[in-house]
């Protein structure tokens, strides 16, 4: 039996990177992803991933920030399926560096990251607690959600609010059998790692990306996209099924200095 095996899962940021990871490996458990992703043909692309990867997907276009369209998201999902077993909320954005950015900068960071997965658990409660104890919502927080960035503090005020966000989600529902975590990668070779080690848009090489991961991470490089998404299914699944609460360090040792 595979470990999510006809499971319903959603993974919101689905089309690159982290989030695409996570969605091949959710359909090679044997989960149906409902793939969903700001940009159409990337989560169209994702969605033919998770179709080759033995699993079964829907690709849904839409803007996490329009909570009409996250709740229409959760209205088919109850129609055609009675049921949500994991929720992956992952969408994000680095947002504005330094201590300048302006309002539309920071109404842009809290909405994506931070609001759009509030709203979406909570739209979504009603079918997870559908999932016979089987209900598990992970957020994609990050290290900078649990030790201060003195180069993006929007995105620490985001990543920092998911967490205790999702502590209080955890203990809010224990008992209606619906498990909350959080991961908190560090450096992962995605596109998004050369916005945050690139702030000055100097147009950074690759080769300086990865001098940078070295000396940044104690493991000495950037994570695989898959292996941050090894760590979601985990949580996914009822492997841990005694774990809720959690922030995650998926970081290479990051955060253990």
């Amino acid at each position: 039996m595979k470990r999510l095996e006809n499971r319903i899962a959603v993974v919101t940021g689905a089309g690159s990177g982290m989030g695409r990871a996570v969605a091949v490996r959710f359909a090679e458990e044997g989960a149906h992803v409902y793939a969903v992703d700001l940009r159409a043909e990337a989560a169209e692309e994702t969605a033919g991933l998770v179709e080759e990867a033995g699993g079964s997907a829907v690709a849904r276009q839409l803007d996490v920030t329009d909570l009409a369209a996250l709740r229409a998201l959760v209205d088919e999902i109850e129609r055609d399926h009675g049921v949500l077993h994991v929720l992956h909320n992952h969408a994000g954005t680095p947002g504005a560096g330094g201590f300048d950015a302006s309002l539309e900068d920071y109404a842009e960071t809290m909405d994506v990251n931070a609001k759009s997965a509030y709203y979406l658990t909570s739209y979504a409660l009603d079918l997870l607690k559908k999932a016979d104890g089987k209900g598990s919502v992970i957020f994609t927080s990050s290290i900078s959600g649990l030790v201060g960035s003195p180069y993006s503090p929007l995105y620490s005020l985001a990543k920092g609010g998911i967490v205790v966000m999702m502590k209080a989600m955890a203990l809010a529902l224990a008992r209606d059998g619906v498990r909350f975590n959080a991961i908190c990668p560090a450096a992962v070779a995605t596109p998004m790692l050369r916005v945050f080690f690139d702030r000055e848009n100097t147009g950074i090489t690759q080769e300086r990306i990865d001098e940078l991961a070295e000396q940044t991470v104690p493991l000495g490089r950037a994570a695989d996209p898959r292996e941050i998404a090894n760590a979601v299914l985990f949580l996914a699944s009822d492997e841990s099924s005694f774990i809720t609460g959690v922030a995650l360090p998926v970081d290479g040792g990051y955060t253990a200095r």
